[in-house]
């Protein structure tokens, strides 16, 4: 996509139209920043929050009127956490939402067809963690718990943040509801530091900043616009889409935003908070910028990049110099797409510098501690992504020939390592989501689809591809590409109980490319 023209201002005498991204003038707002939760008290020597989810009013553009979100602490993005490796603390998910949902509910989903309507239960993305605080999709509770789901087991859930450094995200994880929850706008960031990080002269304060990248469409009044049916119409309404995409971009809340920056070095911890979205990212005129940290933390060392791929749930930190660009204007676009959700923010390089830059971009970054071999692996699993038409000839998104309400068939062991390959017989890429561990992604490789289809048999075509630079670290969210075995590598540690792996395309998530997995203690 070569870098174009862009509205910054309103044609003279035209109104913004909420319904049309065209008359919505880019880099108007200001990116906003979202603040960090304070803990209440201690309990027991950790710190206690109390974070409640509500209805609020947002501005996503000072040129619209304020639009119905949910947020957590009334706000969207909710606030940031912010913990140190290995600090437990304690979080309570209070549900102050309304009794009635405001985006379309598909009653014909589980989950979905009777009360409450308005469920949430909170999910920790990325963490490792005891598997009553990791918000699984049936441990839901209504407004004040008055309701609760079947796996439900406390309200009060315990981070003991025993990992990496790193930039994970919580989020609704409601059975059947999670596109819509998520949409509406729960979702946060959780920050996680540690000693070796602490130790290299990164950017920080200030200069380390989040961009929580989301698209949203909107209706005339400025409302949240969220599709009702299928296309081609299906017998029931409202229906479950098969994907979303918006038509505008918005980062931490603001509308095609733009920052102002010193010219010097920046720190971006990048969150696709999208529902459906994969984005190519680059700066510019295709400037490079070093990727210094995945999902689950910093990579070995610094990559230089000129784009980069990010897909629904993953993170992303980077590191982008402007030191040499004062004066200047330079747009963060999506090369995946034209038009209006090809632009995501503008970067203004106009604020003195504040201060020396002594920041710097480190030759090495994180040891590689992997000890994971495929060789050695003590169970290989072949799980199938695939889909077939439902009772009123929708698209049901599937897991190894599995629905969500099937008996469990992943049970990993404390203590063993397992390759996972994800066999996609779709035209699509999905973006696999396993919760409680990291993994390390071991290749990509072809294979006769044909054949596999009648057969079962894997037929590989080509070599194994090697995972691309910037997903060699530490990662719990993996593209399964069309036409590939996509493997990935992980080793069962801790925390035996009941978890899942699913698609983090929400609306594939949610019907019904979700599994339960069940971590088991050794006999």
């Amino acid at each position: 996509m070569g870098v174009k023209k862009i509205q910054t201002i309103n044609p003279k005498g035209s109104k913004v139209d909420p319904s049309n991204p065209d008359t919505i003038p880019k880099f108007v707002d200001e990116l906003p920043i979202p603040s960090v939760a304070r803990p209440l008290k201690n309990i027991k020597g950790k710190s206690y929050y109390e974070i409640t989810m509500k209805e609020c009013k947002h501005r996503f553009h000072k040129l619209m009127p304020a639009t119905t979100v949910w947020g957590y602490d009334g706000m969207y993005p909710g606030p940031t956490i912010q913990v140190n490796q290995n600090e437990s603390i304690y979080v309570k998910w209070k549900n102050q939402l309304p009794l009635k949902h405001f985006l379309p509910i598909d009653r014909t989903l589980h989950g979905s067809a009777g009360p409450p309507e308005v469920r949430t239960v909170t999910h920790l993305h990325g963490a490792n963690v005891a598997w009553e605080s990791d918000g699984h999709p049936e441990a839901w509770f209504s407004r004040n718990f008055a309701q609760t789901g079947e796996t439900f087991k406390r309200k009060i859930y315990e981070y003991t943040n025993r990992q990496n450094g790193a930039t994970l995200w919580y989020h609704d994880h409601a059975i059947g509801i999670t596109r819509l929850n998520v949409y509406a706008g729960l979702a946060g960031l959780y920050i996680i530091r540690d000693a070796i990080e602490k130790k290299l002269k990164l950017p920080k304060n200030r200069y380390d900043l989040p961009l929580v990248i989301q698209d949203k469409s909107f209706k005339k009044d400025g409302s949240l616009f969220y599709p009702e049916n299928t296309d081609p119409p299906a017998p029931i309404k409202p229906s479950i889409q098969p994907f979303f995409n918006g038509d505008t971009m918005v980062v931490n809340g603001k509308i095609w935003p733009r920052l102002k920056v010193e010219p010097r070095k920046y720190r971006f911890r990048i969150l696709n908070a999208s529902n459906t979205n994969a984005y190519t990212l680059r700066i510019g005129d295709g400037r490079s910028f070093y990727q210094i940290a995945t999902d689950g933390g910093l990579l070995p060392e610094p990559v230089e990049l000129t784009t980069l791929p990010i897909e629904p749930a993953g993170r992303s930190e980077i590191i982008v110099d402007f030191s040499k660009l004062r004066g200047r204007k330079l747009v963060m676009q999506n090369t995946n797409d034209e038009g209006n959700t090809g632009v995501i923010m503008r970067f203004d390089v106009t604020l003195p510098l504040n201060q020396k830059d002594t920041s710097e971009i480190p030759t090495s970054l994180l040891p590689d501690d992997s000890t994971l071999e495929e060789k050695c692996a003590d169970r290989i699993r072949l799980l199938t992504l695939d889909a077939m038409p439902d009772e009123y000839n929708r698209p049901m998104m599937m897991l190894d020939n599995r629905m969500w309400h099937d008996p469990v068939t992943e049970k990993p062991v404390i203590g063993d390592t397992e390759v996972w390959r994800f066999i996609n017989l779709m035209n699509f890429p999905h973006p696999m989501h396993i919760h409680l561990i990291q993994f390390k992604v071991l290749h990509r490789r072809p294979f006769d689809l044909e054949r596999f289809q009648e057969d079962g048999y894997i037929q590989y075509t080509g070599p194994p591809i090697e995972p691309e630079a910037y997903e060699k670290g530490w990662m719990d969210t993996v593209r399964a590409d069309i036409g590939m075995v996509t493997s990935v590598i992980m080793k069962f540690t801790e925390n035996p109980g009941d978890y899942v792996w699913h698609c983090h395309i929400l609306e594939h998530e949610d019907y019904d490319m979700m599994r339960p997995m069940k971590v088991v203690e050794r006999e």
